[in-house]
């Protein structure tokens, strides 16, 4: 669910957004990252050229192999120097790449370094952004100073006759004819074309930082396969916790609940076998009140039995699986299911389980007396929601059981949006992978 915590107050301005540019903080900070960009991409546009022609021309030698792992790390660490810069005045933060992970020794490191596709991707960059920031700096600076020289031209047009003799800017000369900008109608023109640039400029500035971030993005973040593995890595994390929290929660379940009474049945039946013989209708009591706690056990164990995995599940499907669920609910439950076929039990057991962990809320927390489940497919995407009439509120956050849930369905690919206005409706959408 989306919410407004934690965002700041919208400031009001009076004057639109084109009239502001120009003085707004972003535009300086952009304009200075441009400025700041030719001196940085000099040393490093010289120290990729310098590095790479050494390490070339020593790998006749084995020298050139070190000298090149030596300048990929230096590059390596201007790019570190730029997310840092990009971040501080452009806004932008970008993760940093995985670490060089070698296997031992200094051979190890110099080919995990050589290996590494971050490593060279820097080196691109440090190639790369040395003529676009020249471009970046020349057009950026050259259209901010003449916007703003042409802008306040009325306030110092007056030095042209004081000091040069002239009677101000020169447009034309050829000796013969000349056409100086010096009268009010040509004075005051050239402000407005000079404001007409300076409201411009902003932009182009913001179109040109915008460049730098995607190269910034592009070439010193990590790839979207390292972006993939880090996450698998994750997923893969909450997967294990989730599974040692469950046989934790089954371990529990079997020693408060079953276990326990089957303890206490067995101690009840060895009483009534010492009684059978001198009290034989206290014996028969005792056994009969055995009779009725090994009912009770065989229920709690029907119960973990079905929240490990359900056999209605494993034979007919998630339609009769949730019906079976919305049975037990306490408030009624309309169930539509409408899907061409079965996707993998994986699959299955996570949208079976993630109803009825649903239609649980709803039973607590919701104060609903009527709910809706629909399961459908989507193209390769298996779409759960879950509605009801309750007083809505409830949201994805560290300590509700929505957020384990979206942990466990992001696990597997899968994303849970929450849509509970206060005062309702609720409707909780879960989208898994089909992976039929």
């Amino acid at each position: 669910m989306d919410t407004d915590y934690g965002r700041r107050p919208t400031r009001r301005h009076f004057l639109p957004s084109a009239l502001r540019a120009p003085l707004e903080a972003r535009t300086f900070r952009e304009f200075g990252y441009l400025l700041l960009s030719l001196p940085i991409s000099i040393v490093m546009f010289t120290w990729a050229v310098a590095i790479v022609s050494l390490g070339a021309g020593l790998l006749i030698t084995f020298l050139g192999i070190p000298v090149l792992a030596g300048g990929l790390v230096a590059c390596r660490a201007f790019g570190s120097m730029e997310r840092t810069r990009a971040r501080a005045l452009l806004g932008v933060d970008v993760a940093a790449p995985q670490p060089i992970r070698s296997k031992g020794g200094p051979m190890g490191w110099i080919g995990a370094v050589l290996k590494s596709g971050v490593s060279w991707r820097h080196l691109l960059y440090s190639l790369f952004h040395f003529p676009w920031a020249v471009f970046a700096f020349v057009v950026s600076l050259s259209l901010w100073v003449y916007g703003w020289a042409l802008l306040t031209y009325p306030l110092w047009q007056w030095v042209f006759p004081t000091y040069t003799g002239h009677d101000g800017i020169q447009l034309y000369g050829d000796g013969t004819h000349n056409f100086y900008l010096d009268s009010p109608f040509e004075i005051t023109l050239t402000s407005i074309v000079g404001l007409a640039v300076t409201l411009a400029v902003p932009w182009l500035i913001r179109g040109l930082a915008h460049v730098d971030r995607g190269l910034v993005v592009g070439l010193l973040g990590p790839s979207r396969l390292e972006e993939r593995v880090v996450e698998l890595e994750s997923d893969r994390g909450v997967v294990v916790d989730t599974s040692a929290a469950d046989l934790r929660r089954i371990e529990r379940d079997l020693h408060d609940g079953a276990q326990a009474r089957l303890v206490a049945l067995a101690m009840d039946l060895g009483l009534a076998k010492e009684k059978l013989i001198e009290d034989p209708q206290a014996a028969a009591k005792m056994v009969d009140e055995a009779h009725g706690e090994v009912k009770v056990a065989l229920q709690e164990l029907r119960d973990l039995a079905r929240g490990i995995h359900p056999a209605v599940l494993t034979d007919r499907g998630l339609d009769a699986a949730l019906s079976s669920v919305a049975s037990r609910c306490t408030v009624p439950v309309q169930v539509e299911v409408d899907l061409p076929g079965r996707p993998v039990p994986a699959i299955e057991g996570i949208a079976y389980f993630t109803v009825s962990e649903l239609l649980q809320n709803v039973s607590k927390h919701s104060g609903a007396n009527r709910a809706i489940v629909d399961v459908w497919r989507a193209q390769d995407r298996l779409m759960l929601q879950v509605t009801d009439n309750g007083r809505g509120g409830a949201a994805v956050d560290g300590g509700s059981g929505l957020a384990g849930l979206a942990e466990r369905l992001d696990a597997v690919d899968g994303i849970l949006v929450v849509d509970s206005p206060p005062g309702g409706p609720t409707a909780i959408t879960a989208e898994l992978p089909w992976r039929a």
